[in-house]
């Protein structure tokens, strides 16, 4: 969290919804192309899109804990709730290959606004798949359509 926030939480478009995305992205973009998880966090399905189930509970522990402020602004007319770090992420924690996909993705998807980002998040078939306000499924991003798939299957033959 503190790596993502470093790099992107400042820009006007990265509050909370768009942050939410970035998670679930970067988890489940991991998992279609190394079958692992990265971050491991639970997401559910709601109206908006995937929501990391523990955000709230590991923000305020993280706010407590002085690593980051919650602040709250304006993007356009809209009110956001935004999260900035006060300190750097421990890169030591990540392997190369972690770090290298992060960036990937935060390539891919921040400069996306909320309803940008939510708008793809509907169209990726783990989201879909899933019931109103239940864990999404790691397993079906290897139903991903090719608009949102990130792994390079080979042909069959």
């Amino acid at each position: 969290m503190l790596y993502i926030l470093g790099r992107v939480g400042a820009r006007p478009n990265v509050a909370q919804t768009v942050l939410y995305k970035l998670l679930y992205f970067i988890d489940f973009d991991y998992y279609e192309k190394f079958e692992e998880q990265l971050i491991g966090a639970k997401c559910i399905k709601n109206t908006f899109g995937p929501t990391p189930v523990d955000f709230a509970k590991i923000t305020q522990e993280m706010e407590c804990g002085n690593e980051l402020s919650v602040v709250k602004d304006k993007y356009f007319t809209k009110e956001q709730t935004k999260y900035l770090p006060h300190r750097d992420a421990d890169l030591s924690k990540f392997s190369a290959r972690e770090l290298a996909h992060i960036e990937d993705c935060l390539r891919k998807y921040a400069g996306m606004n909320a309803k940008e980002i939510s708008d793809y998040s509907h169209k990726d078939v783990p989201w879909i798949v899933a019931e109103n306000r239940e864990p999404i499924d790691y397993e079906s991003v290897f139903y991903r359509t090719p608009e949102t798939s990130v792994r390079q299957y080979a042909d069959d033959e």
